[in-house]
C-alpha cells in the first residue's frame, strides 16, 4: 500500500539498496563484476529493491519530486523482474556507472526533507 507515512522508510530501502551496488561492484569494472555470477545477483537483486520500494512510494510524493525518473526506475524493476531472460550485463552496469550516483544524492536530499519537517 502506498502511505505517505512509509515514504521516508522506503527511501531508506532504496537508499539502503544503492549503498549495497555500490559495496558489491566495489571498483572493479564490468567484466569482472558481471563474471561474478553471485556479485551480479546480488546486484541486480538490490536493483529490483529500488524499483520496488519506488513503486510503493505514495502518489503525492513521486508527484511532489518529479526531477527523479520514478516511472523508469519502476519499468527498470519490471523488466528486471518479467523480461530476466532478456536483460544484459551492459545495461545493468550502465545504470550502476550513470544513475545511481544521481538517484543516491536525490535520495539522501529527500530524506534530509523528513528530517526537517519533524
Amino acid at each position: 500500500m502506498r502511505e505517505a507515512s512509509k515514504d521516508p522508510k522506503r527511501l531508506q530501502d532504496i537508499l539502503e539498496a544503492i549503498d549495497n551496488i555500490f559495496q558489491y561492484a566495489g571498483d572493479d569494472d564490468m567484466v569482472t563484476v558481471t563474471s561474478d555470477k553471485m556479485r551480479y545477483h546480488a546486484i541486480v537483486y538490490n536493483m529490483m529493491i529500488i524499483g520496488e520500494a519506488a513503486n510503493l512510494l505514495s502518489i503525492e510524493f513521486r508527484q511532489t519530486h518529479p526531477i527523479t525518473p520514478w516511472r523508469q526506475i519502476t519499468g527498470m524493476r519490471n523488466f528486471l523482474i518479467h523480461g530476466y531472460h532478456q536483460v544484459e550485463a551492459d545495461l545493468v552496469w550502465k545504470v550502476i556507472d550513470e544513475d545511481l550516483h544521481l538517484l543516491r544524492s536525490q535520495v539522501v536530499d529527500y530524506l534530509e526533507e523528513f528530517k526537517e519537517q519533524e
